[in-house]
């Protein structure tokens, strides 16, 4: 074999699919490779013109782009082009132009044809490739998981009973005995119907065995007691085709064991925890329920080192990074709410009524383990500073203590309820947010990309929504402020150099990385909160904010698909890297270097950067301060 043969051989065996063949295979394909010379800016496939090989980068690097002229990727050294134009028809779908100098291999089609037939992992690769590489890692994320597949109704053990409201307690009792059941369904205050389809509203409540033993019995109620007394009403449901894991998360998030499932304004099943618990084996989530039994800051303390295990067993389970921000961020509230209990068990009750706010990534339910806390205080508009002042003072920074012990740490910009700037009624709150967006200043900015993310997480949460809907109403009617916005979205850009490399910065460590929050997820976010505004959507999360976007005018088509994967993508890289230091017992940050992802991931990042790059552009035409409406 000669040296030259050798040298190709050693080369192509180093990248993915080659490094599945066997060895007298590989060096048959290779033995049949040409080496071709590209110019800086030459043409190497047309749209529409034959092909008739393989190519594959030995030196220098190409752009890959769309029909539409628009670029669609960057290839280096080892990655691989031309694939769908063999497998397909014989045509380039994707016209090639040299970037800078460049060598390529090119490798017959009947002989990557016959290794697709030979090898299933070869064929495999080349088949799955039809998606880019964001595509088909959530693809693959998606089809690992059955959280996201199987629906809640599908796991539900028993059918419902459905009762009267006026039914005595002692029969409720005994038909679910008869039928071992934890629940029965009310499907109307006055109702004799005994199934849903024999009334037409939504069901005004649920009776559970906890409501018999806790209304009931230790009140010492007659058995004969009509069950309008003692149900619970204003019930949290989910629709019956909802994911098992949304379930899950809702019920841990409101702290309920059984969960109505509605379909066309009707109850149609009650999924109950032990189902979900039964059916899952990610039911580490239930460390919200221990969270919730501490009596102390100290037991929560002691607590907090399972928000790290509970991550890396989500993600070696195979959940995205939506279901994990959001089990993270579920977790975390519940880490306020039992402070906030433990605050009014010491201080006593609050004075007057006020709204607990979760601010940024823990609002959009996006939060990872490296993350402050953002909070803030909506308080009564009965509110005295002379009066109340104080307990409020103390009951933040009991909160904010509290956090930052458990591992959410002081938010060094200040920005947390224990800063009284960040405490104020519900008029005073909509007073700032028209400033900020009537004036928006670079300050007034800064605080939008914070505080238009919210949630209340406890006490009158309503006023949160309220405050939500004020603020995407005023924002979504004013040009100016969304252009402001947009512009000021394009500070943070993703870190891709003007040819292929990555731009890389210096961490706390000293090390060359990449910083995937500061330089990806925040400035996507930055991005998707814009188009959100303009549209009206009410969602906090970004991907459900993308899903607002489906039926807009405001994207050209597929772009909504793309903003989603690249999300996806950025977010698991953080994830995996965060993951993978508590697994080498380091402290997790939010960075990673190029060089130990695989040729596969780092295709991939640069893919979602040059989305993310793509979607920067394209706020700058798309938001004018001139223009009178979107």
């Amino acid at each position: 074999m000669s040296v030259e043969i050798q040298d190709i051989i050693t080369f192509v065996s180093a990248f993915e699919p080659f490094n599945n063949l066997p060895e007298a295979e590989l060096a048959s394909l290779c033995g049949n490779i040409e080496v071709s010379y590209y110019q800086a800016g030459s043409q190497i496939l047309e749209h529409g013109g034959t092909i008739d090989a393989l190519h594959m980068v030995r030196s220098g690097s190409v752009e890959v782009f769309r029909r539409t002229g628009e670029l669609y990727n960057r290839l280096e050294s080892g990655e691989v082009f031309g694939q769908m134009g063999i497998l397909l028809n014989g045509h380039v779908r994707y016209p090639v132009r040299a970037l800078e100098d460049t060598l390529v291999y090119r490798i017959p089609s009947q002989k990557i044809l016959e290794m697709c037939d030979l090898v299933a992992e070869f064929g495999d690769y080349f088949e799955f490739n039809e998606h880019s590489t964001l595509q088909q890692e959530v693809l693959n994320q998606a089809d690992e998981n059955d959280m996201t597949t199987v629906r809640v109704r599908e796991i539900i053990q028993r059918e419902p009973i459905y009762m009267s409201a006026d039914t005595p307690v002692r029969e409720c009792a005994q038909k679910m005995t008869e039928q071992n059941v934890t629940s029965a369904v009310i499907l109307d205050q006055g109702s004799t119907a005994t199934s849903p389809e024999e009334d037409d509203v939504l069901a005004p409540g649920i009776i559970t065995d906890r409501d018999l033993r806790m209304r009931v019995l230790a009140a010492g109620l007659s058995l004969e007691t009509p069950l309008r007394e003692v149900m619970t009403t204003d019930l949290i449901t989910i629709h019956h085709d909802a994911y098992v894991y949304e379930a899950m998360l809702l019920m841990l998030r409101h702290d309920i064991h059984h969960l109505p499932l509605v379909n066309n304004q009707k109850v149609t099943g009650v999924v109950s925890l032990t189902d979900i618990v039964q059916h899952e084996s990610q039911n580490s989530l239930l460390l919200v329920r221990g969270i919730m039994l501490q009596e102390t800051v100290e037991g929560l303390i002691e607590l907090s080192p399972q928000i790290g295990q509970m991550m890396v067993r989500m993600q070696k389970e195979g959940a995205n990074s939506h279901m994990i921000g959001t089990a993270m961020s579920v977790i975390g509230r519940a880490f306020k709410q039992r402070l906030l209990q433990l605050a009014e068990e010491k201080l006593g009750p609050p004075p007057v009524p006020y709204c607990f706010l979760a601010l940024g990534s823990m609002a959009r339910e996006e939060q990872l383990l490296v993350t402050d806390q953002d909070n803030a205080l909506i308080l009564s508009p009965n509110y005295h500073e002379d009066k109340h002042g104080l307990y409020f003072k103390q009951l933040a920074d009991f909160v904010c203590d509290g956090l930052h012990e458990c591992g959410y740490t002081y938010c060094t910009g200040g920005i947390m309820a224990s800063n009284p700037q960040w405490r104020m009624t519900l008029q005073g709150w909509k007073e700032h947010f028209s400033h900020w967006i009537e004036k928006p200043d670079p300050q007034a900015l800064l605080n939008a990309s914070i505080f238009f993310d919210m949630d209340g997480v406890e006490g009158k949460t309503v006023w949160a929504e309220q405050l939500i809907r004020f603020i995407v109403g005023k924002a979504k009617n004013n040009p100016a402020f969304l252009a402001a916005l947009a512009r000021n979205a394009l500070n943070r850009t993703p870190p891709l150099g003007f040819f292929k490399d990555f731009v890389l910065e210096i961490d706390g460590r000293q090390r060359y990385s990449l910083n995937l929050k500061r330089r990806g997820t925040a400035p996507m976010v930055d991005v998707i909160r814009v188009h959100a505004l303009a549209e009206g959507s009410l969602s906090q999360n970004s991907f459900d904010r993308l899903e607002d976007l489906a039926a807009s005018s405001l994207l050209p088509e597929g772009k909504k698909d793309e903003l989603s994967d690249a999300m996806e993508y950025l977010s698991m890289i953080r994830i995996r890297q965060q993951v993978a230091a508590l697994e080498a017992g380091e402290e997790p940050d939010n960075t990673v270097e190029p060089e130990t992802l695989s040729s596969k991931e780092r295709r991939g990042l640069k893919e979602a950067f040059q989305v993310l790059s793509n979607a920067q552009k394209f706020l700058r035409f798309r938001y004018t301060a001139s223009q009178k409406s979107l």
